[in-house]
């Protein structure tokens, strides 16, 4: 009995199922290409920076790194501003009389000397500014003694250029002109041989070049640049209150002065 109720069991259990159907289908196996990862449109970036870059962060990014070069010893490139004309205010306006500098100076960066306001030092004079063959001059006399510290030069594109930095805030006069006559040493009178066919003197007065023991200011007396114009330079004296510098040029080329400050210095441009 027992074997005889599990066989209409299994009778109904299988009449049931062939009635009704599945209620739910096989899924098919996935096909191989449904397992590769999603193509990517998007084009690889390198993980680090390419080979030779420069990292650009903090500081190097503000400030991008810039090719550099030698440079001329003394402003490349760089025009100086014109100096103060008439009417400008004088230098010495408003200031304390116990505390201005000699010479009146107006402040750092002005490119120019001091005016006339103080202690009637004269000022510099505009038309020296132009360039010249003709003898430059401008007296100063009255004022202490200035002392030169150091003599450069360096070329420019248009124009070759020698400063000569004094010691303190004010300039000796000068005296600058190509000279007809050889140059000769002021203390001896030996003559002095210079590359070039233009001789241009450069005279200071009241100037020294040495100290109160007599030991020299400026290292050397000579220097051969060899620049496109000037060629050579040599002091030719330092006695009596002169200082005296003479350019060897290739020509009596044109040149012309300025006076700048912080530090003190004479400049002589040279055309080429």
């Amino acid at each position: 009995m027992k074997r005889a109720g599990r066989w209409l069991s299994s009778l109904w259990l299988a009449g049931c199922l062939v009635g009704t159907g599945c209620s739910k289908k096989e899924e098919a196996p996935p096909h191989p290409a449904a397992e590769l990862p999603a193509p990517d449109d998007t084009p690889a970036r390198p993980s680090g920076a390419p080979e030779g870059a420069v990292p650009r962060g903090g500081e190097v990014a503000a400030k991008p790194p810039v090719a550099v070069g030698e440079l001329p010893p003394e402003e490349p490139g760089a025009e100086p501003e014109a100096p103060s004309g008439a009417g400008s205010p004088s230098a010495g306006a408003g200031a304390p009389s116990g505390g201005a500098a000699p010479g009146g100076a107006t402040g750092a960066g002005t490119g120019t000397p001091s005016g006339s306001g103080s202690g009637g030092v004269t000022p510099e004079n505009p038309k020296n500014r132009e360039w010249t063959t003709e003898a430059v001059s401008l007296d100063r006399r009255d004022v202490p003694q200035a002392t030169l510290r150091s003599v450069r030069a360096g070329a420019h594109p248009d124009y070759d250029r020698v400063v000569f930095e004094f010691e303190g805030t004010q300039l000796p006069g000068y005296r600058v002109e190509y000279t007809k006559e050889p140059a000769v040493q002021c203390g001896s009178g030996d003559p002095v041989t210079l590359a070039g066919k233009g001789q241009l003197q450069v005279s200071f007065t009241p100037a020294k070049a040495h100290t109160d023991a007599g030991e020299p200011t400026v290292a050397t007396r000579e220097l051969k640049p060899a620049l496109p114009v000037l060629l050579e330079l040599e002091r030719t004296c330092d006695f009596e209150g002169e200082v005296t510098w003479v350019l060897g040029n290739k020509s009596n080329a044109p040149f012309r002065i300025l006076e700048l400050r912080e530090p003190t210095r004479l400049v002589v441009d040279v055309k080429h």
